[in-house]
């Protein structure tokens, strides 16, 4: 069988919030303003053990301005717990951000942000940078298409939710504005202004074209993600629109999970489930039958769903998988997860893999789990002496993170293989402040049928490889730039085949963009048709100035 649709996603610092049976369940964020904090798409992110989460990092204080900026996501990554879910490729780009105004940025010369690896800090527009990039390149080397950098004054940094593709059109949301680009120059072709922050959105679109994302009610201190709003990516056109009834549950909707299985749209979360048709708004269903309640969706060509049911022993509390018919709500199938463990994501949903982990996300444990079609157990990947770590650059969002959203392993179903990366380790620091620091890799393959492992293959120094599909019986991985020390030598997506080896360039993003390459910090990769694009999630500065010259896309391609 098929992976899912590919495409991206989200994540978030969270403030620890009880949740059912006792459990408190994934974070929640909290009620304070803050930085809204990757997901597999179209071109192609610690609790106390076992399940408490210690208190959310309070934002830096800043000398500019007195505003406090999203630095905070990189104090609040220790504290969440893992989501590691596959996500593939398929090519799309992303035009910059709208203005407070709706119009569109215009890239005027101004002082480039001094980032570790930005190169020259004198002023320079986007595209004055890409052609300085392609003046330099080499035989061989893809040129840089084009450079976006935000141009919007952001209240305290936003998410950048998607993007979806749809026909020529890509598409993503910032803060309250959605807005479609040309996929072949990143121009804007249309954007929608909106009521209220966007607070949530599946990881994928529909076939057809159509997203339905979260807006806050309104903008008061709760902040409850509870209006639905569709919209066609093909035009920017919105259409239904809905207020999900909390007083049913008695609940609250900050944290919400959204996923997009066929015509029908779910939004998860601790003490609820609602469903919806996408066409046309209809509801379809709500909280599964019986005692056990849903933790969220993982959508594509199958529907997944993490449930929490009451165990046995007083306040104690079963994990489970389920396969959910989208139309009806009816669970098709169910695996129990082994008690003590968590469901963090789902590599991939057909077939199932599933990661799991005990304990915390620091000094815990993680395994994977490969089910068979009909949800019993098929292997379990054995790593060894390897700790294998997916991407979710998603979970620096203060938004809810969804469980599809992740990078770092792939799927092959014809030769029953997964790849699946290792976690990161240190190489190499920066003397400068702040502190960077460089990180290398290995990738490994595993046998789906045995859990065996078949192989693994290291990254070059100071660099990572990051697996995002698999296509023609190779496996594609996204590999970073080299630190600064490192000459001649940019990042570019590889290729490696099912029996291992030396990874091969398939497309060689050019040295000379490796200093503006090396600002995308655990960027969403995507590749497609010869080209790739380069996507932060979390778009922030310590400064208004840092914060409006931010690159927030770089594209690759001849």
């Amino acid at each position: 069988m098929s992976q899912p649709p590919q495409q991206q996603g989200f994540g978030a610092p969270y403030e620890p919030r009880p949740g059912v049976y006792g459990d408190p369940g994934r974070p929640q964020p909290g009620p304070q303003p803050g930085p809204y904090g990757q997901q597999p798409g179209p071109y192609g992110q610690p609790p106390q053990p076992p399940y408490g989460y210690p208190p959310q990092p309070q934002p830096p204080n800043r000398p500019s301005g007195g505003r406090s900026r999203g630095r905070l996501v990189g104090l609040v990554a220790a504290v969440l717990a893992g989501v590691l879910v596959i996500g593939a490729g398929v090519w799309f780009v992303v035009g910059g951000d709208d203005g407070p105004d709706g119009r569109k940025p215009v890239a005027e010369g101004t002082t480039e942000p001094g980032q570790p690896g930005a190169g020259s800090s004198r002023k320079k527009t986007p595209a004055a940078e890409a052609a300085e990039i392609n003046k330099g390149r080499e035989e061989g080397e893809a040129k840089v298409r084009w450079i976006q950098k935000n141009g919007v004054d952001l209240p305290l940094g936003a998410a950048a939710l998607g993007p979806w593709i749809t026909g020529d059109t890509v598409a993503k949301a910032m803060h309250r504005t959605v807005s479609g680009y040309s996929l072949e120059d990143g121009s804007r072709k249309w954007s929608l202004r909106l009521p209220t922050d966007v607070c949530a959105a599946p990881t994928r679109p529909t076939a057809d074209g159509k997203i339905v994302i979260g807006l806050l009610a309104d903008t008061s201190a709760d902040r409850n993600c509870d209006k639905l709003q569709m919209i066609d990516l093909a035009t920017g056109e919105a259409g239904w629109s809905v207020t999900i009834d909390r007083a049913v549950h008695n609940d609250d909707l900050r944290f919400v999970i959204m996923a997009i299985s066929g015509d029908v749209v779910t939004i998860g979360g601790l003490r609820r489930a609602e469903a919806y048709r996408v066409s046309d708004g209809k509801h379809l269903w709500g909280k599964l039958p019986g005692p056990c309640e849903v933790e969220g969706f993982a959508g594509g060509a199958v529907m997944l769903a993490s449930v929490i049911c009451p165990a046995q022993s007083k306040g104690a509390i079963d994990r489970e998988v389920r396969r959910i018919d989208p139309v009806t709500g009816r669970t098709l199938w169910t695996y129990k997860v082994r008690k003590d463990w968590n469901v963090d994501a789902f590599y991939s949903v057909d077939p199932p893999v599933i990661f799991l982990r005990n304990g915390p996300l620091v000094g815990g444990t993680s395994a994977i789990a490969v089910l068979n079609d009909d949800g019993t157990a098929r292997s379990q990947p054995v790593p060894g002496g390897d700790t294998l770590e997916g991407l979710c650059p998603g979970k620096e969002r203060e938004l809810g993170w969804n469980l599809d959203i992740c990078t770092g392993a792939a799927v092959d179903t014809e030769t029953d293989t997964l790849y699946v990366t290792t976690k990161r380790r240190p190489v190499g620091r920066t003397e400068r402040r702040p502190v960077v620091r460089w990180f290398t890799n290995d990738v490994v393959a595993f046998d789906m049928s045995t859990g065996k492992k078949k192989w693994k293959v290291p990254s070059p120094a100071t660099q990572t490889l990051m697996p995002l599909r698999v296509e023609g019986g190779k496996v594609l991985m996204y590999l970073s730039p080299p630190d600064p020390k490192t000459k001649d030598v940019g990042g570019g997506i590889m290729a490696l085949g099912p029996q291992g080896g030396t990874p091969q360039p398939i497309l060689r993003h050019p040295a000379s963009a490796a200093a503006t390459e090396r600002t995308f910090d655990e960027p969403i990769v995507l590749h497609e048709d010869g080209r790739s694009l380069l996507m932060i999630p979390q778009v922030s500065g310590d400064t208004d100035e840092e914060e409006m010259e931010r690159r927030t896309m770089i594209a690759f391609g001849d």
